[in-house]
Protein backbone atom coordinates (compact mmCIF):
# COMPACT_ATOMS: atom_id res chain seq x y z
CA UNK A 1 0.00 0.00 0.00
CA UNK A 2 1.38 3.38 -0.92
CA UNK A 3 1.78 5.93 1.83
CA UNK A 4 -0.31 9.10 1.90
CA UNK A 5 2.73 11.07 0.71
CA UNK A 6 3.23 8.68 -2.21
CA UNK A 7 -0.48 8.93 -3.04
CA UNK A 8 -0.23 12.72 -2.98
CA UNK A 9 2.61 12.54 -5.51
CA UNK A 10 0.57 10.22 -7.75
CA UNK A 11 -2.51 12.43 -7.38
CA UNK A 12 -0.49 15.50 -8.38
CA UNK A 13 0.81 13.69 -11.46
CA UNK A 14 -2.68 12.47 -12.41
CA UNK A 15 -4.07 15.97 -11.97
CA UNK A 16 -1.45 17.28 -14.39
CA UNK A 17 -2.78 14.89 -17.07
CA UNK A 18 -6.03 16.85 -17.26
CA UNK A 19 -6.48 19.88 -19.51
CA UNK A 20 -6.18 23.28 -17.84
CA UNK A 21 -9.75 24.17 -18.85
CA UNK A 22 -11.04 21.46 -16.45
CA UNK A 23 -9.80 23.61 -13.56
CA UNK A 24 -12.06 26.55 -14.44
CA UNK A 25 -13.74 27.63 -11.19
CA UNK A 26 -12.22 24.75 -9.19
CA UNK A 27 -10.98 27.40 -6.79
CA UNK A 28 -10.59 25.03 -3.80
CA UNK A 29 -8.45 22.59 -5.75
CA UNK A 30 -7.98 18.92 -4.93
CA UNK A 31 -7.57 17.89 -1.30
CA UNK A 32 -6.22 14.50 -0.16
CA UNK A 33 -7.51 13.66 3.32
CA UNK A 34 -6.04 10.92 5.54
CA UNK A 35 -9.31 9.46 6.81
CA UNK A 36 -11.61 6.78 5.48
CA UNK A 37 -15.17 7.92 4.93
CA UNK A 38 -17.87 5.34 5.38
CA UNK A 39 -20.83 6.24 3.20
CA UNK A 40 -23.93 7.53 4.94
CA UNK A 41 -25.75 4.73 3.06
CA UNK A 42 -23.48 1.96 4.34
CA UNK A 43 -25.47 -0.85 5.92
CA UNK A 44 -22.71 -2.93 7.47
CA UNK A 45 -19.51 -0.92 7.17
CA UNK A 46 -19.30 -2.13 3.59
CA UNK A 47 -19.57 1.06 1.51
CA UNK A 48 -16.90 3.75 1.48
CA UNK A 49 -16.64 7.10 -0.25
CA UNK A 50 -13.44 7.48 -2.26
CA UNK A 51 -13.97 11.03 -3.44
CA UNK A 52 -16.44 13.89 -3.35
CA UNK A 53 -17.08 17.00 -5.35
CA UNK A 54 -18.14 20.07 -3.36
CA UNK A 55 -19.57 23.20 -4.90
CA UNK A 56 -20.11 26.61 -3.40
CA UNK A 57 -19.63 27.55 0.22
CA UNK A 58 -16.64 29.23 1.79
CA UNK A 59 -14.08 27.10 -0.11
CA UNK A 60 -15.84 27.36 -3.45
CA UNK A 61 -15.66 24.34 -5.75
CA UNK A 62 -13.24 21.59 -4.76
CA UNK A 63 -12.57 17.86 -4.81
CA UNK A 64 -11.91 15.67 -1.76
CA UNK A 65 -10.09 12.34 -2.06
CA UNK A 66 -10.06 10.00 0.98
CA UNK A 67 -6.76 8.18 1.39
CA UNK A 68 -8.13 6.01 4.20
CA UNK A 69 -10.99 4.80 2.00
CA UNK A 70 -8.50 3.80 -0.69
CA UNK A 71 -6.42 2.04 1.95
CA UNK A 72 -9.49 0.18 3.25
CA UNK A 73 -10.75 -0.89 -0.17
CA UNK A 74 -7.59 -1.27 -2.21
CA UNK A 75 -4.74 -1.70 0.28
CA UNK A 76 -4.09 -5.16 -1.16
CA UNK A 77 -3.52 -3.85 -4.70
CA UNK A 78 -0.23 -3.09 -6.40
CA UNK A 79 0.79 0.54 -6.73
CA UNK A 80 -0.09 0.40 -10.45
CA UNK A 81 -3.60 -0.89 -9.73
CA UNK A 82 -4.01 1.69 -6.96
CA UNK A 83 -3.03 4.40 -9.42
CA UNK A 84 -5.73 3.18 -11.86
CA UNK A 85 -8.37 3.39 -9.10
CA UNK A 86 -7.16 6.85 -8.12
CA UNK A 87 -7.23 8.03 -11.75
CA UNK A 88 -10.78 6.70 -12.15
CA UNK A 89 -11.93 8.44 -8.96
CA UNK A 90 -10.26 11.75 -9.83
CA UNK A 91 -11.83 11.78 -13.29
CA UNK A 92 -15.20 10.86 -11.81
CA UNK A 93 -15.02 13.89 -9.50
CA UNK A 94 -13.89 16.12 -12.37
CA UNK A 95 -16.89 14.94 -14.36
CA UNK A 96 -19.08 16.16 -11.48
CA UNK A 97 -17.27 19.51 -11.67
CA UNK A 98 -17.61 19.86 -15.44
CA UNK A 99 -21.27 18.83 -15.33
CA UNK A 100 -21.90 21.36 -12.56
CA UNK A 101 -20.41 24.12 -14.69
CA UNK A 102 -22.58 23.01 -17.62
CA UNK A 103 -25.77 22.73 -15.56
CA UNK A 104 -25.88 18.97 -16.20
CA UNK A 105 -26.68 16.28 -13.57
CA UNK A 106 -26.18 12.97 -15.42
CA UNK A 107 -23.46 11.66 -13.13
CA UNK A 108 -25.50 12.56 -10.04
CA UNK A 109 -28.27 10.35 -11.43
CA UNK A 110 -25.80 7.52 -12.12
CA UNK A 111 -24.52 7.77 -8.54
CA UNK A 112 -28.11 7.70 -7.24
CA UNK A 113 -28.73 4.54 -9.31
CA UNK A 114 -25.64 2.95 -7.74
CA UNK A 115 -26.93 3.75 -4.24
CA UNK A 116 -30.39 2.45 -5.09
CA UNK A 117 -28.87 -0.83 -6.40
CA UNK A 118 -26.75 -1.10 -3.26
CA UNK A 119 -29.70 -0.52 -0.94
CA UNK A 120 -31.83 -2.98 -2.92
CA UNK A 121 -29.13 -5.63 -2.53
CA UNK A 122 -28.38 -5.73 -6.24
CA UNK A 123 -24.65 -5.16 -5.65
CA UNK A 124 -22.50 -7.93 -4.20
CA UNK A 125 -21.20 -7.12 -0.73
CA UNK A 126 -17.75 -8.57 -0.29
CA UNK A 127 -15.32 -8.74 2.56
CA UNK A 128 -11.66 -7.88 2.41
CA UNK A 129 -10.57 -11.48 1.89
CA UNK A 130 -13.07 -11.84 -0.98
CA UNK A 131 -11.92 -8.70 -2.73
CA UNK A 132 -12.70 -5.01 -2.47
CA UNK A 133 -15.80 -3.71 -0.79
CA UNK A 134 -18.27 -1.58 -2.75
CA UNK A 135 -17.06 1.94 -3.33
CA UNK A 136 -18.76 5.24 -3.88
CA UNK A 137 -17.52 8.15 -5.88
CA UNK A 138 -19.81 11.13 -5.36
Amino acid sequence: MMTIDEMQDVLDRLAEELPEVFYKDLNGGIVLLPEAKESEYSRKKDLYTLGEYHRGGAMGNYIKIYYGSFERLFGHLSDEAMERELRHTLRHEFRHHIEHLAGERGLEYEDADFIRDYLDGALPVRGKKDGPLPRLRR
